[in-house]
């Protein structure tokens, strides 16, 4: 992170999603950029994945008046993509309290919390049994 970018006010926030981890500042003032990891969103996700991760900016006519930098680990890249949704969600609720009804709605504050099932003992998967044969 650039040293301009620590100096503006911004409103932090953790997002997450199955394994993957987002940590979310929204700069206010700003231009609607957005940096993940470090690069610019473009080379990082998907326009798809770019897209879903903005909703909460675009549903709340927020995405030209903030920056939004994101740290995101773990997961695959639609698990982060809906980390940094939920991230940016809780960050605008600590911006605008009244912007709450109307994430709450879409459910965007709303944590994802489905995780993969851990491996039983003389299981092939979680619940996926051996073939068996009578004979």
């Amino acid at each position: 992170m650039s040293s301009s970018s620590t100096s503006r006010q911004y409103y932090y926030s953790a997002g997450k999603r199955k394994t993957a981890i987002a940590r979310v500042k929204l700069f206010e003032q700003g231009s609607g950029d957005m940096k993940v990891n470090g690069k610019d969103a473009k080379e990082f996700m998907t326009s798809v994945a770019k897209e879903n991760a903005l909703a909460p900016l675009v549903m709340t006519d927020n995405a030209k008046v903030f920056d939004v930098e994101v740290i995101v680990i773990g997961g695959g890249k639609s698990s982060q993509s809906d980390a940094i949704r939920h991230g940016i969600s809780r960050a605008l609720v600590l911006y605008n309290p009244e912007l709450r009804s109307q994430l709450k709605k879409e459910g965007f504050l709303r944590r994802d919390a489905r995780i993969k099932e851990r491996k039983k003992p003389g299981l092939k998967r979680a619940r996926r049994a051996p073939q068996w044969a009578k004979r």
